[in-house]
């Protein structure tokens, strides 16, 4: 795959994984501060939006295999442009 191609596939992804990667972020971690404070059972909404759970629609079975696919996609396309990096010379 050339460079244009890996940067083309991580710019097509990009927006389509922010707002889930967020989410599963910010609702396992306030998920765990509740479980801190000994409040997990007031905070048991936060772990079905963690898995998937959106109401009337459940995507608990796709919804961590998608999470996984993408941010693994975006992992690599980053890592591959980021190795491609021309090297800077030290200057004098």
């Amino acid at each position: 795959m050339n460079a244009y191609k890996i940067r083309q596939l991580h710019r097509l992804l990009v927006p389509f994984m922010v707002l889930p990667l967020l989410l599963t972020l910010t609702t396992g971690t306030a998920f765990q501060f509740a479980v801190v404070a000994d409040r997990a059972q007031d905070f048991y909404w936060l772990l079905e939006l963690h898995r998937g759970k959106f109401g009337s629609v459940n995507l608990e079975f796709i919804y961590p295999i998608c999470n996984a696919l993408g941010l693994l996609t975006l992992l690599i396309t980053g890592l591959l442009m980021w190795l491609r990096l021309p090297k800077r010379r030290p200057q004098p």
